[in-house]
């Protein structure tokens, strides 16, 4: 059954998603380039709005349109009001699934990067600078692995730091798989434990105002000094300020950052410590888990449209 409806694609995806949707006989434009005027005065024209992280789909955006549908090719939707959009009864759909390989895979590679500061060693190394003596590093198997927000990420992130031999610390405000506490024997706790116990924290929660700034002088206190932090979810969870005070005086020993508070980053005297790795928000930038997204997305918007689902 052909589905029917415009779709505008606001941001860059991939054509597996597009392919998808011009089979089942949707009409696209593809527009990744479309400013925040132009979108306001467009918007009216699409039955599906489809975004990544650049568009913003602002009150003023959904007040314009008259889309059935909100697509984010993505996990959050922080740049989704979906207040507005609730309100106009628009339905507004991700792709939480889609990423979490991706970005968990990253999140092991950055907390190996931090303990054996593999950075610093390669441009070291390719300055011709032999600093052996100075990297000593330390192993991940056996220590505390405290994952901060046990959803699809956290769950993929624990069972990859379980085959590394490290022990599971768990925190989330809402429950936790029972299945997978069992399969992995992961302790969970409060966030305050979390933090006194964890070798290294991983941080896998969205941004809303009760997790702004949840990592805080106080909470960044209570961590160990010899803790990594890494966070590959939103920059608005870390006061940033308070973060490099930490850093600075020796009171954590590193991070490792995949976003920020504000991105590009311009908190340029936090990102130039040496005990900082930083990435540009490529959490999900895999071939693999882009096309997944599209691919999913594009399935949703058509059994919408259909009155499938």
């Amino acid at each position: 059954m052909q589905a029917s409806g415009r779709v505008l694609v606001c941001d860059s995806i991939d054509q597996a998603g597009i392919d998808s949707m011009k089979r089942a006989g949707l009409n696209v434009d593809y527009k990744p380039e479309i400013k925040a005027d132009e979108l306001v005065k467009t918007v009216r024209d699409y039955d599906v709005i489809v975004v990544r992280s650049r568009t913003k789909v602002t009150k003023d955006v959904v007040d314009a349109s008259n889309a059935k549908i909100i697509a984010r090719v993505g996990v959050g939707l922080d740049n989704v009001d979906t207040k507005a959009a609730e309100a106009k009864k628009i339905r507004v759909i991700n792709a939480p699934e889609a990423a979490s390989v991706a970005v968990g895979e990253l999140a092991i590679g950055l907390m190996i990067s931090l303990a054996r500061s593999i950075p610093r060693a390669d441009a070291e190394a390719k300055k011709g600078n032999w600093i052996k003596k100075e990297l000593m590093g330390s192993q991940l198997s056996g220590k505390y692995l405290g994952i901060v927000g046990v959803g699809n990420i956290g769950r993929n992130i624990g069972r990859m730091a379980k085959a590394l031999r490290m022990n599971l610390i768990g925190y989330d405000p809402y429950p936790i798989s029972k299945e997978f506490v069992s399969e992995t024997g992961m302790i969970v706790t409060d966030l305050d434990t979390l933090l006194e116990s964890a070798d290294f924290v991983t941080c896998h929660v969205p941004s809303t105002p009760e997790t702004k700034h949840m990592f805080n002088a106080g909470r960044l206190a209570k961590m160990k000094s010899t803790a990594f932090l890494i966070n590959t979810s939103r920059g608005e969870i870390i006061d940033e300020n308070a973060l490099y005070e930490a850093l600075k005086s020796g009171r954590l020993a590193g991070a490792a950052l995949d976003v920020f508070e504000v991105e590009p980053p311009t908190n340029k005297q936090l990102i130039s410590l040496p005990n900082v790795v930083c990435t540009p928000h490529i959490g999900a930038q895999t071939k693999e888990a882009q096309e997944l997204a599209s691919t999913v997305i594009a399935e949703k918007i058509i059994q919408i449209l259909r009155g499938v689902i």
